[in-house]
């Protein structure tokens, strides 16, 4: 009896003490969120509003690469390579860039919504609007490019978007609608234009090249404006970077292969934060930069497109370059870096540090412009530019040239092709050639494993990537059609 009295005394006591935790944990507030009560946290929170999603699958799709024996290939690397819808929702996917990059913008909301109410230097301030301004602008400008149509100005208006997200997600589950291609484009530029209005480099004197500085931000300008094929303002904001000596912004491979120690050395140099070329950095987790896995140029594509060129030199872009299984090549580009899930892991994530802007991308955005708006001697000179500092030996690029090797006397359809043939060479494994067979409606073919070739026409609807499933199913938002 004397036990069991203590046992009720026991539980007594025992309940009393939590009644007492309880209370005390409710007067906790629940929410461990950082609180954004400052220009500094806000700055901080700013480092997540850039997605770490790789879009590097859209290699996979475009006419860079072709069947490589010896290589492993996950389910998602032949279903890209077929142009079939991604289902994995994991790194190096659609769903997994669509969902990195709400992410991001999230955070950037997360900061707009507080920003003008904080205290402190009304520069910084500004400062981290305008960064916050950029991040969101971008984020949605990557994916509206990816899983809507192309920005056509007869058809923006009515081709379905995606949704322009512009508050702090509040709900556990929202529902969203998509906003047309040209509202979409409408509230790109709108952010774009204020946050350039606001940045200020002086904020980040340490780490300028991870974040959004004018630089990047007018390079996203020239991009933004070539994309609505608005030629005008490309250029415009394209001078604003290049100015009077567009040279500074482009990278002198046969310097970096002379300096280059090694293969690896080579790729720190690259993508040095110091090299004036290299206007934003981004930590991408990714596979992509693994020769072993996935889908590569063949040893003759790789050939094909370095090798043919106006003026019969070599194109020091070629050089150096990995081996991919037994009869590919891998472009030099990135570095292989890992991040270990927690301190005491041997398993983790690959990543790399991708170049999100390069000054060779403006130039070449502007000589594009040029021809498009029929001034060709001009952008004769942008491509003079990037010839001489990729091309071994002495370059002359002459509209006559031009019109031998392409078989042609029109004088804007030649240097267009050339352009574009430099746009390729030049962003080889980073992404931008799937953009431009978007733009232009080019025909990819692609050989299987077997020898047969499979097609993607010019207007074909596997170009606009599907949107995820879970938005569809959870999210309401409508699918894009096959």
């Amino acid at each position: 009896m004397k036990a069991f009295t203590q046992l009720k005394t026991y539980l007594l006591i025992a309940t009393l003490i939590g009644f007492a935790g309880c209370n005390d944990f409710l007067e906790e507030n629940p929410d461990n969120r950082v609180e954004l009560n400052t220009i500094d946290k806000a700055a901080q929170l700013l480092t997540n509003a850039y997605s770490g999603a790789s879009y590097g699958f859209t290699e996979w799709m475009s006419d860079n690469v072709s069947f490589t024996f010896g290589t492993q290939k996950l389910v998602q690397h032949n279903q890209a390579y077929r142009w079939e819808d991604i289902i994995d929702i994991n790194q190096d996917t659609p769903s997994f860039f669509w969902t990195s990059t709400y992410d991001a913008i999230a955070h950037a909301n997360e900061v707009l919504a507080v920003i003008d109410k904080l205290p402190g230097d009304e520069a910084r301030r500004n400062a981290v609007k305008g960064e916050a301004l950029l991040c969101r602008a971008y984020g949605h400008f990557m994916l509206v490019n990816l899983f809507a149509k192309h920005f056509d100005e007869q058809t923006a208006d009515d081709d379905p978007g995606i949704p322009y997200v512009r508050e702090p997600e509040t709900e556990f589950i929202k529902k969203y609608t998509r906003n047309t291609v040209e509202e979409v484009y409408d509230f790109i530029e709108d952010d774009l234009m204020d946050g350039l209005d606001l940045i200020n480099d002086s904020f980040y004197a340490n780490s300028g090249k991870y974040h959004f500085t004018r630089n990047a931000a007018l390079a996203f300008a020239s991009r933004f404006y070539l994309f609505k094929r608005d030629y005008n303002e490309c250029v415009r904001y394209s001078n604003q970077l290049l100015g009077a000596s567009p040279t500074t912004y482009v990278k002198d491979i046969p310097a970096l292969l002379l300096q280059r120690i090694n293969v690896e050395d080579y790729i720190r140099l690259y993508h040095a934060p110091t090299d004036n070329s290299n206007l934003l950095l981004l930590r991408h987790l990714s596979n992509f930069h693994v020769p072993s896995l996935g889908h590569w140029p063949s040893r003759p594509l790789y050939s094909q497109i370095y090798e043919n060129n106006p003026f019969g030199l070599t194109d020091e872009r070629q050089d150096p370059a990995w081996v991919a299984g037994e009869n590919g090549l891998a472009a030099t580009k990135f570095e292989f870096l890992f991040e270990r899930s927690s301190l005491t892991s041997n398993v983790g994530y690959n990543y790399t540090i991708f170049l999100g802007f390069r000054g060779e991308e403006v130039l070449l955005n502007r000589a594009e412009a040029y021809v498009l708006s029929n001034r060709v001697n001009l952008a004769l000179a942008d491509l003079q530019v990037l010839a001489s500092k990729r091309y071994r030996g002495t370059v002359d690029l002459t509209i006559q040239r031009l019109r031998n090797y392409y078989g042609s006397t029109n004088d804007r359809l030649v240097t267009l092709l050339y352009t574009l043939d430099e746009r390729q060479k030049e962003f080889l494994h980073e992404g931008m050639r799937w953009f431009d067979i978007r733009r232009y409606g080019f025909e990819v073919s692609h050989v299987t494993e077997d020898g047969s070739t499979i097609k993607l026409d010019e207007e074909d609807d596997r170009k606009v990537l599907q949107i995820p499933q879970a938005a569809i199913d959870v999210g309401g938002l409508e699918a894009n059609p096959r």
